[in-house]
C-alpha cells in the first residue's frame, strides 16, 4: 500500500479549479462582461503557497513579511487570469514563482526605503543621531562608513547608483553637453 503524500496544496485539484474558472473569464469575455472573482478554494491556495514561501529562510526574518504575503497574493489576483491550462499543467508552480518575485520587489522597495529614511536622518541631523548611529553600528574608523552603511542596510553599489538615479543622468547629460561645447 502506497503513503499518499500531504501536500498543503493539491495541484490536481488546483489545476481543475484554475481550468474552470478560467472557462468562465472567457465566457465573461465573449459575452462583454467583467472577470469573474476566483473561487474560494483558489483564493486559500494563493494564501497558502504565499505563506509557506514566506517562511523560507531567505525570506522569514523580514520584519514586513506580512506585506511581502500580501504583495504575493496581489500579483496573483492581478494576473491569474494569465495563466494558461494548454501551456501548463502546474498552476502551483506558476504562481509560487509570481509570489516569489512579488516577495523580491517587495524587498527592493523596502531597502530603498530605509536608506531614504537614513539619508533623510543624516541631512536633518543636529549630530546626534550620526553620533549614536556611528558608536552602535559602526567601527570608529570614518574611511569604512561608507561601505558599511552599504552592507549595514544590505546595498549593493548598483543599488546605491538606482537610488539617485536622478542625480547621476542629470550630471551625465551635463558633462556630455559641455564636452560636446568644448568640440
Amino acid at each position: 500500500m502506497t503513503k499518499k503524500e500531504n501536500h498543503y496544496v493539491d495541484n490536481a485539484k488546483f489545476f481543475d479549479e484554475m481550468c474552470d474558472w478560467k472557462e468562465k473569464v472567457n465566457e465573461a469575455k465573449n459575452m462583454g462582461e467583467d472577470m469573474p472573482p476566483v473561487t474560494e478554494y483558489i483564493g486559500e491556495c494563493f494564501l497558502k503557497i504565499s505563506e509557506k514561501l514566506s517562511h523560507r529562510p531567505n525570506f522569514v526574518n523580514y520584519p514586513y513579511r506580512e506585506e511581502m504575503v500580501l504583495d504575493g497574493i496581489e500579483n496573483c489576483l492581478m494576473y491569474a487570469h494569465n495563466f494558461d491550462p494548454e501551456k501548463s499543467k502546474n498552476p502551483f508552480a506558476y504562481f509560487t514563482q509570481m509570489i516569489y518575485y512579488a516577495f523580491l520587489r517587495r524587498i527592493e522597495r523596502e531597502k530603498k526605503q530605509s536608506y531614504i529614511k537614513f539619508k533623510l536622518m543624516e541631512e536633518n541631523d543636529d549630530g546626534s543621531f550620526s553620533k549614536w548611529f556611528k558608536e552602535n553600528f559602526f567601527d570608529k574608523d570614518a574611511h569604512q562608513e561608507e561601505k558599511e552603511v552599504e552592507e549595514y542596510f544590505s546595498l549593493s553599489k548598483s543599488d546605491l547608483d538606482k537610488f539617485s538615479g536622478k542625480d547621476k543622468k542629470k550630471s551625465k547629460k551635463k558633462t556630455k553637453d559641455a564636452n560636446s561645447d568644448n568640440k
